[in-house]
């Protein structure tokens, strides 16, 4: 309707101004008036436009519906992507880059392509009836107004070209403003950032990539307005020859009054349709330069997962290593060489090192966030590859010395430790007593019920021990895992409750394995066997006592810890 009824408006006005002169002619001679068929044309023109107005509000009403929609839509698209994919190629700064110039344009282009192919096809309706009333006037006033319209068509398609290009190569920079805005307008770094006095140099460095990236946008600006103003003089000049050649013809008697007009209309409205058009398909091309960025992410190759196995060949033979060794991309040093080790069922593991020996990369491998690059690990017999992912991470109970602090309630935080069971304030509480949270979270004003952290109203912070007891809490979820991976899970609390909870522990985790990386040799000494990484290679093995008699790494290492606290 929006497409047709302008030509129609147009043809209506061209009948009024003929049904006013012929209505006044006769008038003047019969000495009578004569209005009847003006006002029917008036009412007509009426009529249609009320009836365009409508269609108008309508696409206005249905373009905000879809802007909701298709925003949606897409951005729950680049989320379904993101969970598919490996932790590796998060650990990619080029991949990140992908993703940035994805989710910028995520929820704009796709709605601009698609309202932009309905204005396209609403303009071709348009011109289509344009042609109809323009031909008959002359097959030249056509070309005129094609031809007139293609210089302003081809400069901004030409530009968009190059802003796409400019989006695209800026997308680390534009990572980096996002990454200094967080700095500055978050709690967890608010602290840190006002006393080591860091606001001004960050908000400095922020400006300066402002600069920088303002610099080249005002350039391509001001070329891109200039051009455009520039070729849209040949579009006016375009039309006024046509106004004068339409008033000649009027002039000469060879068109009517009401023909002028509509033709002068029906010109006018047709550059600006046409012209429209262009445009349309300029910005289309434009969108869909931007698009490929959503597209490319979208068809990022996923990891296949050929694993389907949920038992495993020998269930006594728990967690084997087999001379693996691995290299995060685009390290040129092994974070693990040729690790071989046996945790038998039920057994406590510690592993202690340096910091970078790669205590945390063995635990991402065991976990299969990471694939080894050769070597092989095993689960009751079985190569974890071989194993069905899902089944494999139900079977490990997990905390991660940069555990995440989600800014859910007390009961949820510790919930997300197994989803399937999220919501289950039974769990939670016995969840809660294993990892020594109970306590606490009695004391909260709403118990399991409050909010933590300060992002959402009536939001409560715990302390780092708190925190860390509710990560604990967390891992203890999964009431089915027989495997228990702590990494540092007691760097925030004292060495008495820290001795307290292994006590804890090793009564609660009897028919469990566990991994425990820590730094503090009081705990690392309950466990049946201890590790010891140094560059990525396992250089001592035994008990505590066997390794104290061996006079290595460890007996050193334990001296030293020993030391200071005397």
């Amino acid at each position: 309707m929006a497409g047709l009824l302008p030509a129609a408006i147009s043809y209506l006005g061209k009948l009024i101004v003929d049904a006013v002169v012929f209505a006044s002619q006769v008038n003047s001679n019969s000495n009578g008036v004569n209005i009847y068929h003006p006002l029917l044309y008036v009412g007509l023109e009426a009529i249609a436009v009320i009836l365009l107005a409508g269609s108008q509000r309508g696409i206005i009403i249905c373009q905000s519906l879809l802007r909701a929609l298709l925003g949606q839509r897409v951005n729950v698209l680049i989320l379904e992507k993101a969970l598919t994919l490996d932790l590796r190629q998060f650990e990619d700064s080029e991949f990140y880059d992908k993703l940035t110039n994805a989710r910028r344009e995520a929820s704009v282009r796709p709605l601009s392509l698609v309202n932009r192919t309905f204005g396209l096809v609403q303009s071709a309706l348009s011109l289509f009836t344009y042609g109809i009333l323009l031909i008959n006037f002359s097959v030249w006033a056509v070309v005129v107004l094609i031809l007139a319209a293609m210089p302003v068509f081809i400069a901004e398609t030409k530009f968009a070209g190059e802003a796409f290009r400019l989006f695209s190569w800026r997308a680390p920079e534009t990572r980096q403003q996002h990454y200094l805005e967080s700095l500055l307008a978050r709690e967890d770094f608010v602290t840190e950032i006002k006393l080591y006095q860091l606001g001004e140099m960050l908000l400095r460095r922020y400006r300066n990539l402002f600069d920088l990236l303002y610099e080249e946008d005002r350039d391509l600006t001001l070329r891109r307005g200039l051009w455009g103003y520039l070729l849209s003089l040949v579009s006016t000049g375009a039309f006024y020859v046509a106004y004068a050649w339409i008033v000649l013809e009027t002039v000469l008697g060879k068109i009517s009054l009401g023909d002028m007009t509509m033709y002068l209309t029906v010109f006018r409205q047709g550059q600006s349709t046409f012209s429209n058009a262009l445009t349309s398909i300029g910005g289309m091309y434009e969108d869909n330069l931007y698009l490929s960025n959503l597209y490319d992410f979208l068809e990022e190759e996923v990891p296949k997962s050929w694993g389907k196995a949920t038992i495993g060949l020998n269930s006594q033979d728990g967690i084997r290593f087999e001379n693996v060794s691995f290299t995060y991309p685009g390290s040129s040093k092994p974070a693990l060489r040729n690790i071989s080790l046996h945790l038998k069922p039920r057994e406590k593991l510690a592993i202690v090192g340096e910091n970078g020996s790669g205590k945390t990369t063995l635990i991402k491998l065991l976990t299969r966030l990471y694939t080894p690059d050769s070597g092989r690990i095993l689960l009751d017999g079985l190569d974890l590859q071989e194993w069905d992912a899902d089944v494999l991470r139900r079977r490990i109970g997990v905390i991660f010395q940069n555990f995440v602090r989600y800014q859910f309630t007390v009961g949820e935080n510790i919930g997300v430790g197994d989803v399937e069971h999220l919501e289950s304030n039974t769990r939670w509480q016995t969840a809660a007593q294993k990892g020594m949270a109970q306590s606490f979270i009695d004391q909260l004003p709403q118990s399991f019920q409050t909010q933590l952290g300060r992002w959402f109203k009536g939001g409560q912070e715990l302390s780092g021990g708190q925190w860390q007891k509710i990560a604990l809490s967390r891992a203890f979820m999964r009431s089915q895992a027989d495997i228990l991976v702590l990494d540092e899970p007691t760097s925030a609390i004292d060495a008495q409750a820290e001795f307290e909870i292994f006590n804890h522990f090793r009564a609660i985790t009897q028919n469990q394995m566990v991994l425990l990386i820590s730094h503090r040799f009081s705990t690392v000494r309950m466990a049946d066997k201890i590790l010891v990484i140094e560059n990525g290679e396992v250089i001592e093995q035994g008990t505590h006592e066997e390794l104290l008699q061996s006079g290595g790494r460890y007996a050193k290492l334990f001296s030293l810890q020993a030391a200071g606290y005397q």
